[in-house]
């Protein structure tokens, strides 16, 4: 992402002046420019362009044609759903600032304000798109606990609650840790940490609590009175989750950490470790559509109707927020057939995961 530590204003006091300089020398180690990687290492750069382009036509025609399926042929807005929209939202903000950096790139690199800007939201959408990954596994849990608790939850108030929480909370500590890190050079270390445990490796443990505990239920029915199958459903969405967490953001939070522990680690190697791992972490909005499979069960085939005829809106049904009752799924099958829908829902037998 592109930043530049040059333009400073100039402050009335020396000190000042030298105080600021050194807070931004020492946040820069955590953030390399662009300019800097393209003077460096020109092929990389190129290389690392044309990947992010890649990613960013993906990811926008996914997410797009995802959240047309879940605003306009989902009619049943669960909590699952109205979690997953807003993870789209901040999948297509992730998507939409990748031109933004070759933009800047190109006409603001040596504005500090404009990159800080930039930096600001790229990690605001990007941790958004944590919290709710954590929200979807969250619920997919809740789902399929049998407590009666779990139920007040589990609605779509509450769900849009919680939504205007983490895009709140997430704007605000980031702008604060950033902007505490940037001013005072002796806290910045320990604003950076309190970042990524706030809202990288708290939400990691919480996924792989739930998802060790709906392994360890699927051997133990009576923990849960959902199916096995539909366990095994969350089990897939949660390891789903887990690896993307591996992949697109894991190296790069491993990388400021590695930062915070030795700030003199050699400039070449930050500065490419930087640039790839920022990379990964934009690949999240390419392969967040896997988890959309898991959150209807008619996503897929409505998708593929998209590029057939015109079919007519389906009612959407939550995979493990179903009946549990097996009568009441087989009516439901039943109502569709008699009605001639073209998407018929899915049977235990033939569903596609």
């Amino acid at each position: 992402m592109p930043t530049s530590p040059t333009h400073l204003s100039v402050p009335d006091s020396i000190n000042s002046t030298q105080g600021t300089n050194s807070s931004l020398q020492l946040f820069s180690k955590f953030i390399h420019p662009d300019t800097e990687l393209y003077k460096e290492f020109y092929n990389m750069w190129i290389a690392l362009m044309v990947v992010n382009v890649i990613i960013f036509l993906v990811g926008v025609v996914l997410n797009s044609l995802a959240l047309y399926v879940f605003c306009f042929r989902t009619k049943t807005k669960t909590t699952s759903v109205i979690y997953t929209i807003n993870l789209i939202v901040t999948d297509l903000l992730v998507g939409f600032s990748l031109p933004v950096r070759l933009i800047m790139f190109y006409s603001a690199g040596d504005c500090l304000h404009c990159s800080l800007v930039h930096i600001f939201g790229y990690f605001v959408n990007m941790y958004c798109s944590i919290l709710f990954l954590t929200c979807i596994c969250v619920d997919r849990y809740l789902a399929i606990v049998p407590v009666e608790a779990s139920r007040k939850w589990r609605n779509p108030t509450c769900a849009k609650g919680i939504c205007v929480f983490i895009w709140i909370f997430a704007t605000v500590v980031t702008f604060s840790i950033l902007s505490m890190a940037i001013q005072f050079a002796q806290c910045c270390l320990s604003k950076i940490l309190a970042l990524m445990v706030c809202e990288y490796f708290f939400p990691l443990i919480i996924i792989i609590f739930f998802t060790t505990r709906i392994m360890c239920a699927l051997s133990k029915p009576s923990l849960m009175h959902q199916s096995r199958e539909r366990r095994m459903r969350a089990v897939q969405l949660l390891i789903t989750v887990l690896i993307i967490f591996m992949i697109c953001f894991t190296p790069f939070h491993v990388r400021q950490v590695a930062i915070s522990i030795n700030p003199d680690m050699p400039h070449d190697v930050s500065l490419i470790v930087y640039h790839v791992t920022v990379t990964l972490s934009s690949l999240n909005s390419c392969m967040d559509p896997i988890v959309y499979c898991f959150v209807t069960n008619n996503f897929q085939s409505t998708m593929k109707n998209i590029f057939r005829k015109t079919e007519p809106e389906q009612t959407s049904v939550d995979i493990l927020g179903m009946n549990k009752n097996t009568k009441g799924s087989n009516a439901i099958i039943a109502f569709s057939n008699t009605i001639g829908s073209p998407l018929s829902l899915p049977s235990a037998s033939n569903a596609q995961i």
